[in-house]
């Protein structure tokens, strides 16, 4: 599985969403939108705007977090084929 998580470091949903990978052990590169104008560009072409945490997984774009409820535990899990719990 390729995964590319879209980041800043000022960005705490960006931790979550990486602490979560970590967590479960899944590989992935960290693309840095700050650091990278290209990034932050491709970000808003697939968002329609400045949203991150962003993650590609296999190809695939999706907002791992929603305003206000934080990380999307259940369709991470989906996603990235992990048992629940």
């Amino acid at each position: 599985m390729d995964v590319q998580v879209y980041t800043a470091r000022w960005c705490r949903d960006c931790r979550a969403a990486k602490q979560f990978l970590d967590a479960h052990g899944i590989p992935y590169s960290e693309v840095d939108v700050d650091a990278n104008p290209a990034a932050s560009a491709e970000v808003v072409r697939h968002a329609g705007k400045r949203a991150i945490p962003q993650m590609v997984i296999d190809g695939e774009w999706f907002q791992p977090y929603a305003p206000g409820r934080g990380l999307l535990l259940d369709e991470l899990r989906r996603r990235l084929h992990l048992a629940r719990g």
